[in-house]
Formats: C-alpha cells, sequence, structure tokens
C-alpha cells in the first residue's frame, strides 16, 4: 500500500519520448523506474494531480508567520501555543482570500460565519485589528458562548456588562431572613434611598453594541442550509451609506477552525444551497464522527478489537440523509444484491483525509499498525478467540449469532480490547503479535481466553500469516 500511494501521490511519473513508438517508451520508463503501468493509469494519475487542490501556503504568508502576524496577548486569551498558531494562519489566510474576492471578483465579503465556533478563538482574531471583520458565530452550546463572551471583552471586542443591583436584597436572597431582619434595625429610613432599594436584586442591565462585530447565535447546524439563520443576522450600514435605511447587501464567508464530523461537508454544501454565501475557508477534523446516510449491515468482526463506544454506534445508525456515503454513485451501486457502498469506520476515515498530507515514514508507520493489526485479528479468527459474528448488545457483549467460523449457531465471544502498543512491537510482525499477547493475558477478563486458545502459537506459524 506504501508502494502505492508513492507512486499515486509523489512518484515522477513524467518521461522523455526519444521515439513515438511504444517499444521505446517502454524502455525508457524501465530502465528509469521499472515496469510501465498501463496507459490508462498514468493519465488516470495526471489527471487526479492536475485537479487537485493546491495545498501549498503563499511564501509571504509563511514569513509573515514569524513577524508581527503574531496575535496580540489579549486576543490570544485561552489559546495555548498551538492554537495561537492555527488561529493566527487561518485568520492571515481568511483575509487574503477576502481581499483576492474583492480585488479580482469585486465582491466584498461582509461577515465571515464560523461553522462550530466554540469559544470563538478564529472570530475574534478575526473582528480584532488588523482585519476588523464583522463575525457570525454559530455555536450549539451556551455555555461556550457565555465563555467567548467573558473573553471577548478582554480582548476589547465588548463593553463589560454593568451590574445594578440592590445589595440588601441580593444578600438577604443568599443569606436568608435572618439577614432582613438584621438589616432593618441597622439600617435608618432614609427618603434618599427609596430609588435605589427598588433595584432588583438581580443583574438589571448588560451594555451590548448590536453593532458589534461580532454576533452569536445558538444553533445546531444539521445541513448547509442558512436560511433560518440569516433572519437573525444584524445588518450593518456600510460607511459610505449614510441613510439608515440602506443596509449592506450580505456577501459570506463560511469559516471553520477543526470542525468535527459533518460540519465540514455541510460548510462545502452552504456554497451551493445558500446564493449569500461567497466563499468557504475550512479545516476538518474528527472524521471517525461522520454519521452514516445508510442503515448498518452484519460485518466483519473487526469490532472485535475495538472497546464498545456509544458516539460511534451511534454515528454508524444514523441513517443521516446528510451522512456517508455523499456520493450519488455511491449511493446507487449494486453488486451482490447489495445498493449502496458502505465502509467500515476505518475505511471512511481514511476515504476523507487528505494523503498529500502524509509523509513517507507517517504512510509506512500507519499501514505497517494497520496491516499487523488485521493480521493478528485473523490469527485470533483462526484461533478461536474471536468468531465472524458483530452483532453486539448495548451492554458492550456479544449475543447469539448464526455465521460463526464454524457455521454453526453458537453464542460468541466477549470483545477484545487491544489497545495500542508500545512503537518497538511493531518492528515485525512476531514482536507485534507476542506483546498482544502479552498484553492481553495481563488482563484479568482476558487471560483465560488468550492462554486457553494462544499458548501453543509458535513462532513458525505467527510467520506463516505473514507470509
Amino acid at each position: 500500500m506504501p508502494d502505492i500511494l508513492n507512486f499515486l501521490l509523489r512518484k515522477d511519473l513524467s518521461f522523455e519520448i526519444p521515439d513515438p513508438s511504444v517499444d521505446n517508451v517502454e524502455k525508457n520508463f524501465e530502465s528509469r523506474r521499472g515496469p510501465m503501468p498501463p496507459v490508462s493509469l498514468l493519465e488516470y494519475v495526471e489527471s487526479i494531480r492536475r485537479h487537485s487542490l493546491d495545498r501549498t501556503s503563499p511564501q509571504h504568508d509563511r514569513a509573515a508567520s514569524s513577524g508581527s502576524s503574531a496575535l496580540p496577548r489579549h486576543v490570544s486569551v485561552g489559546m495555548g501555543v498551538k492554537k495561537a498558531h492555527e488561529v493566527s494562519n487561518l485568520a492571515r489566510y481568511v483575509d487574503n482570500l477576502s481581499s483576492e474576492l474583492s480585488s479580482k471578483y469585486s465582491c466584498q465579503i461582509s461577515h465571515m460565519v464560523d461553522f462550530g465556533s466554540g469559544q470563538n478563538y478564529l472570530g475574534r482574531a478575526l473582528a480584532s485589528p488588523p482585519y476588523n471583520k464583522k463575525v457570525i458565530a454559530l455555536e450549539s452550546k451556551q455555555l461556550n458562548i457565555d465563555g467567548a463572551k467573558g473573553m471577548d471583552v478582554t480582548a476589547k471586542l465588548a463593553k463589560k456588562e454593568i451590574m445594578m443591583r440592590n445589595k440588601k436584597q441580593h444578600r438577604s436572597e443568599l443569606y436568608g431572613k435572618h439577614y432582613t431582619e438584621k438589616a432593618a434595625k441597622t439600617t435608618p429610613d432614609n427618603p434618599s434611598t427609596s430609588s435605589y432599594n427598588q433595584l432588583p436584586s438581580r443583574l438589571e442591565k448588560c451594555s451590548m453594541d448590536q453593532q458589534s462585530s461580532i454576533q452569536y447565535i445558538e444553533t445546531i447546524i444539521h445541513d448547509g442550509n442558512l436560511s433560518s439563520m440569516l433572519t437573525q443576522v444584524n445588518t450593518f450600514r456600510s460607511p459610505s451609506t449614510p441613510d439608515p435605511s440602506i443596509s449592506s447587501p450580505l456577501n459570506l464567508m463560511v469559516i471553520s477552525l477543526h470542525s468535527c464530523g459533518n460540519l465540514l461537508h455541510h460548510g462545502l454544501r452552504s456554497l451551493i444551497l445558500n446564493p449569500t454565501v461567497r466563499a468557504v475557508a475550512l479545516v476538518g477534523c474528527c472524521y471517525n464522527l461522520l454519521t452514516e446516510r445508510l442503515p448498518a449491515l452484519p460485518g466483519s468482526p473487526s469490532s472485535k478489537l475495538r472497546a464498545p463506544n456509544a458516539r460511534l454506534t451511534e454515528t454508524s445508525s444514523a441513517c443521516d440523509p446528510h451522512g456517508f456515503p455523499m456520493s450519488n454513485r455511491f449511493l446507487k451501486y449494486k453488486k451482490a444484491g447489495r445498493e449502496g457502498i458502505r465502509f467500515n469506520i476505518t475505511a471512511r476515515m481514511m476515504a476523507v483525509q487528505a494523503p498529500r498530507n502524509w509523509t513517507e515514514e507517517d504512510c509506512n508507520s500507519f499501514f505497517t499498525r494497520h496491516f499487523y493489526r488485521a493480521l493478528f485479528q485473523r490469527v485470533l479468527l483462526d484461533k478461536g478467540v474471536i468468531d465472524s459474528s458483530n452483532q453486539t448488545s448495548g451492554s458492550g457483549n456479544i449475543n447469539e449469532n448464526e455465521g460463526t467460523a464454524s457455521g454453526k449457531q453458537q453464542k460468541t465471544k466477549e470483545s477484545i480490547i487491544l489497545g495500542s502498543l508500545r512503537k518497538p512491537a511493531y518492528a515485525s510482525f512476531l514482536s507485534y503479535v507476542r506483546a498482544a499477547i502479552a498484553k492481553l493475558s495481563a488482563s484479568p477478563s482476558q487471560s483465560a481466553l488468550v492462554t486457553q486458545h494462544l499458548a501453543d502459537l509458535t513462532d513458525e506459524e505467527i510467520l506463516s500469516y505473514e507470509k
């Protein structure tokens, strides 16, 4: 698999053609790179590379990252070093993209719409100098919105709330009747304080500017349609239009830093579902949280090595019309009497990755780990530690089910939870199996089962699986 990725992503497929004859072309290619692949495959790879998005940052952006582009201290409040680096780079990229849209296409972006704003680190950076953007922060949790508003005050993007309380009434509510009676005896009547005594015990007023550079909207994003959200957006007047009745048109750019799961493709779809959305700038993450569009099918014993996870079960059985697969061709593909292509979680996570971000070393390490894991699973299956059933109950145990390794109906065995191993374990498949057996044998709940079935497993037998 690493060799295939190297061929698809990195290998230089260009070659000189000294003679138009096919034989010379093949000989020239073979002398430099080995056997020549089919011409149709070369054309396919070249087409994919030609249409791939440019993932390199402009040189001036990288230079700016070490200069004055660092976020001011009052704006980077709450951010770690990694978060501040990500926010500063994405904010600068978004500003450059906005300027390019304005200069090349005469499209002046009016608002930045942050999908899943969280603590609004990115939006706060864009709303602050030198960018001074209007930001609409969409967030599903009010607790995050409250925390973000507090940091907006620190960043000098919002005014501090004005607290006006009747202290006596407030304290009486806190400390009870005893405090009220004591206060009544010690405080003389004074007409000048009558208006003060009428103040409520709780927050009376919060000074908030309706034309603030950041507007928070508590909402759960179910798809890319923003029509319901747009009705809540505060319009603002352009400096060049003094007439209060004239508002600037909405030209939105959807942005997101670490948009989890479905948020990423909801953001992409917003570009075609909303005429007011002119551009998107998104950085996705947590691809394991993508929901499934098709109902789940009884699968392979892949879950036997995975700990029960309620969220994983929920996303894989969501039947979400906006979930995976988004391609109609995948959705309607028919094979062996079944319609639609379904991936397990590992395959689905890989399908939505950006392989060009993978280094050759990372690729080799990643595929080695997964190859060893899959091969070890085959060893467990052959030795009877697990069976081929994949039907689990809510508690994580395995129910009775037909389709076991022997083909007979029997109660399936409990899930085997392996977890991670130390780096030296991946030096070879033999060392991986021995490290995995040692770890499973140390588990009180799994040691008896592993010892019973794998005690007589020899090195030669292990190496035969790898061959």
